[in-house]
C-alpha cells in the first residue's frame, strides 16, 4: 500500500513539474530599463537613490526585478538618446526610467510602445512630454522639478545677493528645454531690472571662452542652466568664476562645494527615490497616463562664503538665513 501511495505522490510531482516550469516562465522578473544622462553612474546619484527607492518598497534586484542601464555619456543626449531608448525597447524592458528628460522629445517615438518615467523633469507640458500635470496621457509620468515661474526666482535671489546687479551672463546647452529656460530666466530679470547675457557652452574647451566674452559683455556674475552638463564642470566653472573675478550662481545642488558662490535647486537624489514609486505603480498594472506627475516642492540654496570672501563680497544677512547649507 505504502509503495502505491508514493508512486502517486512521484506521478503527481512529476504532472506538476511542466506547470510550474511553466509558471515561472510566465512569471519572469521585469525587467527595468535605465537611462543616465551623463556618465555612467557610480555608487550615489539617481539611480542609488532609485535603487533604494525600490528597496523601501519590497524589492529586491535581481529576485523582484533586474536593471537594463544606458548612458550617454559625454555624448549630446538629443542625439545619443533615440540610440540607446531603442537598445533598451530590444530588450523588452517593462518600463524605463530617465534620470533626466533631457533629449526625451527625441526619443518619444522610440519610446511609445514602453511606460516612461521621469526621475526629474523641466517643462514637461511646455514642451509636449505630457498633457498635463494633472493626466498626463500617453506613456510618461514621473517628477516634474521645475515649472514656468520657477527659474525666474533665481534671478532675484541673486540680485538680492548682489546689491546693484544689473547684467547677468547665462550659459546655456543648446535644446529645447533649456530655450523654455532662458525664457523663464529672462522673465525674471527684466522684472529685477537685470539683462542676461545668453551663451551657448557645448563641450568643456568652450568654458574659456564663454568667460572671456561675459567679462568683455561687462557681466557682473555668471550662472549656469538647469543641465547634468553643468553639474560635471561644477569645478572648472567654479576655478574659471575665480579666475575672471566673477560670482557664480548654480542651478545644481552640490556645485557650492566645488567652489560656486551659490547653487540652489531641488533634490535630486530625493526626486530619483520618489521615482521608485511610479514605477512600483506601473509594474502593478496602472498606467502612466492615469498616474499624475507630481511638483517638487522644496529647493535647497547652498552658499559658499570662502568663495565670497575670496571675490570681496558680503552675502546679506537676509539671503544667508535662507540658505540650508552655508560652506565657511
Amino acid at each position: 500500500m505504502m509503495d502505491r501511495r508514493l508512486f502517486m505522490v512521484l506521478g503527481t510531482c512529476a504532472l506538476a513539474m511542466p506547470l510550474i516550469a511553466e509558471g515561472q516562465q510566465v512569471g519572469k522578473i521585469p525587467r527595468i530599463g535605465l537611462l543616465v544622462i551623463g556618465p555612467r553612474p557610480g555608487e550615489s546619484g539617481c539611480v542609488s537613490a532609485l535603487r533604494h527607492g525600490l528597496a523601501d518598497l519590497g524589492y529586491v534586484e535581481g529576485r523582484s526585478h533586474e536593471f537594463d542601464m544606458r548612458w550617454t555619456g559625454e555624448s549630446s543626449p538629443e542625439t545619443t538618446l533615440p540610440r540607446l531608448s531603442g537598445e533598451l525597447v530590444g530588450l523588452g524592458v517593462d518600463v524605463i526610467v530617465f534620470t533626466s528628460s533631457q533629449g526625451l522629445e527625441q526619443s518619444k517615438q522610440a519610446l511609445a510602445e514602453v511606460p516612461v518615467v521621469m526621475a526629474t523633469s523641466n517643462f514637461p507640458v511646455e514642451r509636449g512630454l505630457i498633457a498635463s500635470l494633472a493626466r498626463p496621457g500617453g506613456n510618461i509620468t514621473g517628477i516634474a522639478t521645475f515649472t514656468p515661474g520657477m527659474f525666474a526666482k533665481r534671478v532675484q535671489l541673486l540680485a538680492e545677493a548682489l546689491p546693484g546687479l544689473s547684467r547677468v551672463a547665462l550659459f546655456r546647452v543648446p535644446g529645447a528645454q533649456n530655450d523654455l529656460v532662458v525664457r523663464d530666466l529672462d522673465a525674471g530679470a527684466r522684472q529685477m531690472g537685470v539683462k542676461l547675457q545668453v551663451m551657448e557652452v557645448r563641450r568643456p574647451d568652450d568654458f574659456p571662452g564663454a568667460f572671456q566674452a561675459a567679462v568683455r559683455g561687462g557681466a557682473q556674475a555668471i550662472m549656469t542652466a538647469q543641465s547634468p552638463f553643468f553639474y560635471q564642470h561644477r569645478r572648472l566653472t567654479a576655478d574659471l568664476a575665480m579666475k575672471y573675478k566673477l560670482p557664480s550662481f548654480s542651478g545644481e545642488l552640490g556645485a557650492a562645494a566645488a567652489g560656486i558662490l551659490m547653487s540652489t535647486g531641488p533634490s535630486i537624489p530625493a526626486s530619483c527615490q520618489r521615482a521608485a514609486y511610479f514605477v512600483d505603480r506601473i509594474l502593478k498594472g496602472a498606467k502612466p497616463a492615469d498616474l499624475p506627475v507630481e511638483q517638487t516642492t522644496k529647493f535647497d540654496l547652498e552658499i559658499n562664503l570662502k568663495t565670497a570672501k575670496a571675490l570681496g563680497l558680503t552675502i546679506p544677512p537676509s539671503v544667508l538665513a535662507r540658505a540650508d547649507e552655508v560652506i565657511q
